[in-house]
């Protein structure tokens, strides 16, 4: 909070009161409970489009706890249970997860956690394999850069005998000063059990950001992946391969 004083008397008497109160530090919640809302123009995850590059509106809520233990859930539109695997019923992602996070020492910190993702109501299974997935996942942060792994301990996104599918990714967040971020991003997904590793990809990211306060920001983000277009065309038309290099804009606001 900024204060502006009209008179040196004001003033004065800030800094006697910044004086007396110096040493009452406010005590650390013991929780904190946020919420967050918003909408995108595609919805890409991990490079691939799950709206067939529609928009969508998204939300969750996250808890967190000072000993370093959060819960959360979030939620989106999707396109592709239908769009891509022909199925008749799922349009709603809903990610529950939970994790602990914890500091190695100044300037390295971890994060361990385990995520779900649920497709309500869908029926992928009688075209592919049931499209809920969960995962589990690790990650280091030093500095700028985070380095995670994630490795699903069911089947992956409605793919066959893909139990043990895992992802790699690096990182940074640099901040540019007035609000903004700039974060690069390289990831590797890799799917087995899948005719010719088609499956497999890298996907890359240039993502800017900016803060406007009071809760509310922005992104535009360049988007590509070097995905197998046999493997991730959908099948409605428009048919396109849906790692397909885009440019992508979000607002968010979270209270």
């Amino acid at each position: 909070m900024t204060l502006t004083s009209k008179s040196s008397l004001a003033l004065a008497a800030l800094c006697l009161c910044t004086s007396a109160f110096s040493q009452a530090k406010a005590p650390e919640p013991i929780y904190t409970l946020s919420y967050n809302v918003g909408a995108t123009s595609d919805y890409r995850f991990r490079g691939i489009s799950q709206t067939s590059f529609k928009p969508t509106l998204q939300g969750g809520v996250d808890f967190a706890h000072k000993s370093g233990l959060y819960l959360g859930v979030w939620g989106s539109g999707i396109n592709w249970i239908k769009d891509y695997v022909t199925a008749t019923e799922g349009n709603l992602e809903v990610d529950v997860y939970g994790g602990y996070k914890g500091e190695i020492k100044s300037g390295l910190s971890y994060d361990l956690g385990v995520i779900t993702y649920q497709y309500p109501g869908n029926n992928a299974a009688t075209k592919l394999a049931n499209a809920n997935t969960t995962e589990v996942y690790a990650a280091l942060t030093y500095g700028l850069v985070t380095a995670k792994y994630s490795r699903a301990t069911s089947n992956f996104i409605a793919n066959n005998s893909s139990a043990g599918s895992a992802y790699f990714e690096l990182a940074a967040a640099f901040d540019l000063g007035s609000g903004l971020t700039l974060t690069p991003h390289i990831g590797r997904q890799m799917i087995p059990n899948q005719a010719g590793d088609l499956g497999d990809y890298t996907d890359y990211s240039l993502t800017l950001a900016k803060d406007f306060g009071n809760g509310l920001s922005a992104t535009v983000a360049a988007v590509g992946t070097n995905a197998s277009a046999s493997f991730y065309t959908n099948a409605v038309s428009p048919v396109e391969n849906l790692g397909k290099n885009a440019l992508t804009v979000g607002l968010k606001y979270s209270f």
